[in-house]
């Protein structure tokens, strides 16, 4: 199986974690790895933080147990950590467009990208508040925000909205939708027949009957009561924080939180470093690491490639499980 890898910023952990990864051969032999970047930053990176792995330049045909290296510039690049930087923004945005346009040719399996810097990236080519809308534009599809681990699966109804805007979004239409690809994710990328889900409200405490928001009564629980999908047990609106603090979230295949920080608060505590965020929704699969570019270790050889490792593992498994 092939995955594409998208570098992310070059000033962030992205190379640093992507090339740990498969510095472990285990990860070499699940798949065969192609990084969008160029090969020269690539051996920069390699020898900068003392890594030893094959690296080779594609040349028709990827090789099997060797980190193909598909070149998408010329000039040198010369990270500089921790630095918000639009040349760096406008080199990550390179790879991703490479990258996504192998994956839409089928040139590679899955798409595995690498943390890119919101503010960084943003130009005329790349008006997005992050990859999910990108992707989504890319691939036609109506893209869910899927935060996966072993023991707790977030999906979200927004995700990068900011918190004023919010409640605009919270309409039937839109829950009903991201429900739907909730579930057939489920069942189709995780082989669960009869997934249970769990809604969460909007407001504190789910609206407290009334007394702290309406969202709950006019327009959540009419839909869960009237909703129907097959083979899917739909359960809500529950109150989020009495939720994750009595642990019933390990009753549940899947949580849709209303927000991102109300889903990703509690996930990322459970589970940081050893999560993936999945595109679910799309006609490809797309993964990435549960954290983004941390430049406040950036260039030490701090950086954890674990939650990475998993993105590229959770890739494999989900192109064979749809396959």
């Amino acid at each position: 199986m092939t995955i594409g890898i998208s570098i992310g910023d070059p000033n962030g952990v992205g190379p640093e974690v992507v090339l740990k990864t498969f510095s472990d051969a285990k990860h070499l032999s699940i798949c065969t790895p192609i990084i969008y970047a160029h090969v020269d930053f690539v051996l920069q990176q390699a020898d900068y933080f003392n890594l030893q792995l094959p690296i080779e330049r594609l040349h028709g045909q990827p090789k099997h147990g060797v980190l193909n290296v598909v070149d998408c510039w010329s000039e040198p690049i010369q990270p500089h950590y921790g630095t918000v930087d639009s040349k760096a923004g406008a080199f990550a945005l390179k790879s991703l467009r490479v990258a996504s346009k192998a994956l839409q040719q089928g040139t590679i399996d899955a798409l595995v990208t690498a943390p890119i810097h919101k503010a960084a990236i943003q130009s005329e080519a790349f008006n997005f508040l992050g990859h999910t809308d990108f992707l989504a534009q890319e691939f036609d599809g109506q893209a869910l925000m899927f935060l996966v681990h072993a023991d707790l699966r977030v999906a979200l109804v927004t995700d990068h909205v900011p918190i004023k805007d919010i409640v605009t979004h919270i309409t039937a239409d839109r829950i009903e939708s991201k429900l739907k690809a909730l579930a057939h994710s489920l069942q189709q990328d995780f082989g669960i027949t009869n997934p249970r889900i769990a809604v969460l409200g909007l407001n504190p405490h789910a609206g407290d009957q009334g007394v702290i928001g309406k969202e709950e009564i006019n327009t959540l629980a009419p839909l869960l009561q009237s909703i129907d999908v097959e083979k899917v047990e739909v359960n809500g609106p529950f109150s989020a924080d009495a939720f994750f603090g009595s642990k019933s979230y390990k009753n549940y295949d899947a949580i849709l939180a209303m927000y991102h920080d109300q889903g990703l608060i509690p996930f990322k505590t459970l589970s940081f470093g050893q999560g993936v965020n999945f595109t679910a929704g799309l006609s490809v699969v797309r993964t990435s690491p549960d954290h983004g570019t941390a430049f406040a270790i950036a260039g030490k050889g701090e950086a954890d490639p674990e939650s990475f490792a998993q993105a590229v593992k959770a890739a494999v498994e989900i192109v064979d499980r749809r396959t």
